[in-house]
């Protein structure tokens, strides 16, 4: 019986640092992905419009905004409104008095 949690803790040592491998190049892969469309972004920006069609700048806006969504998803970040802050800040008012 003593031999048993040894051979558990080392499956998941070794189970924390695949993980941790796989978490690591995905992230890199995923800043990688990032740095193309905000230059693809970048580029469009600087485009000279004047001289496209109608039907080409509602593509290129079709694809900033695939673009913008794509780059809103990959952050993956917390936003909170005024309105939740407020809430919030009042609550924690209200629990340390």
């Amino acid at each position: 019986m003593a031999f048993v949690p040894m051979q558990i803790e080392a499956q998941t040592a070794s189970a924390i640092d695949n993980s941790g491998i796989t978490a690591a190049s995905s992230e890199k892969q995923e800043a990688a992905t990032a740095n193309v469309l905000l230059s693809r972004l970048y580029e469009i920006n600087s485009m000279d419009k004047s001289d496209l069609t109608t039907s080409d700048k509602k593509e290129l806006r079709k694809e900033v905004r695939s673009i913008k969504s794509t780059l809103k998803e990959a952050g993956g970040g917390i936003y909170l409104s005024i309105g939740a802050i407020i809430l919030i800040l009042l609550l924690l008012i209200i629990i340390l008095r």
